[in-house]
């Protein structure tokens, strides 16, 4: 039977294609290659946009449940639906990279970033042990479960000696005593005096700014003149200081970290007492006051973490201003435990303290100098964490 000119020439190039395609395969499965992977992208980049939006969201059990079926699947489970690193568009190699799916390493961090709405705590620390089995978290827990050398009995002869600080420059200050805030008052009562000697009587408007003042410390516990004063920025820095100790000292102790309040604002909403506040959670802390009792190991941690804003402090401007709801935390603990705390054994296990944090911030000054920049930039937690990470990686 004779073929037609346009069916022989069909029948030909459906041939020669076939023919091709034996012998140089990879062309074949070149081709076939594209309208899988233009399939498989689209979903790829919808998963990984609903984990940006549980982290948009602040929604730490959905970010976490996405994180670890990418890890599943990356172990051998649905395999099919790992990414490939050779993407046929750059522009879509581009957009993968944005949202982390090449290997997540990127967003991963983020989820560290829902963690301060979360209410379980436990959720937050399986966020942190995900991080740290993934190989992130490096020095996350390090120093938990050493005590660091020096003495048990810290008198404040040796506190002195370790630290060249007496014992009066790590105590918390009351406002206008010390420090910033005596120079604040002095220039207040120095601008005072001078408008009454012009004849300016402001007495009037004194007594109504020393009444909203009263109401502010009875009422608020002094948050409005918290806000107002953290916009000063030596005073504001000096809380980026604080702070970041005790994020750095509970990151060491392997504490996980809910966040970093900084507002004075926010950190009444939250029951935060004082002007900013670092929410950090000891999971053995928690589970033997449950059980009505406290091993020293983890009372030493807690003890730790509470006086390191106060450390901080000494360490950077030689002296302590901030602290005073720390130590309050401090005593609360002391008063339960059985048989509860004298009051000289509480001062010793505070100076016990304070040089353990002193000097654990002193080795590691150069990560706490990473918090403290992370944070005055209005870093995100898993970003300060990061550069906690990055200075001590390039520290050895």
């Amino acid at each position: 039977m004779a073929l037609s000119s346009s069916l022989y020439t069909k029948a030909f190039h459906q041939l020669s294609i076939q023919k091709f395609s034996v012998l140089f395969p990879q062309t074949l499965s070149h081709e076939k290659a594209k309208p899988f992977r233009s399939q498989r992208q689209p979903r790829a980049l919808r998963k990984w946009q609903e984990y940006e939006d549980a982290v948009k969201r602040k929604d730490l059990a959905r970010a976490l449940r996405f994180l670890k079926s990418v890890e599943n699947r990356k172990n051998g489970i649905n395999p099919i639906e790992r990414l490939d690193d050779s993407l046929s568009s750059e522009s879509n190699r581009t957009r993968l990279s944005e949202l982390g799916s090449v290997g997540g390493l990127e967003r991963d961090w983020e989820v560290l970033d829902t963690c301060l709405n979360a209410d379980d705590m436990i959720l937050v620390a399986s966020a942190y042990r995900f991080l740290e089995n993934r190989g992130f978290l490096l020095n996350f827990g390090k120093f938990s479960s050493i005590v660091l050398e020096g003495p048990r009995d810290v008198t404040p002869s040796v506190l002195q000696s370790s630290t060249g600080l007496e014992v009066s420059k790590l105590s918390p200050k009351k406002w206008g005593v010390s420090g910033s805030s005596s120079v604040v008052l002095l220039a207040f009562l120095g601008g005072t005096s001078f408008l009454l000697s012009r004849g300016i009587d402001i007495r009037p408007n004194l007594a109504v700014v020393l009444g909203l003042a009263f109401i502010d410390s009875i009422f608020l516990g002094g948050v409005c003149l918290a806000q107002i004063s953290s916009y000063w920025p030596p005073y504001k820095r000096r809380i980026l200081v604080h702070e970041a100790g005790h994020l750095l000292i509970a990151y060491l102790m392997g504490c996980p970290i809910r966040g970093v309040i900084l507002d004075p604002i926010v950190a009444i909403q939250m029951g935060i007492q004082g002007q900013a506040g670092t929410q950090f959670w000891d999971e053995k802390l928690n589970n033997e006051l449950a059980e009505g009792r406290l091993s020293g190991t983890a009372f030493d941690r807690y003890s730790m973490v509470l006086f390191a804003g106060i450390a901080a402090e000494a360490l950077v401007y030689g002296e302590a201003e901030g602290g005073e709801n720390d130590e309050n935390l401090f005593r609360s603990i002391c008063v339960v435990l059985q048989p509860p705390l004298s009051v000289a054994q509480m001062s010793n296990q505070a100076r016990w303290a304070v040089l353990q944090s002193y000097n654990l911030l002193k080795w590691h000054k150069n990560a706490h100098l990473a918090a403290v920049k992370a944070l005055e930039n209005g870093s995100s937690l898993s970003v300060v964490i990061r550069r906690i990470e990055e200075a001590m990686s390039s520290n050895g």
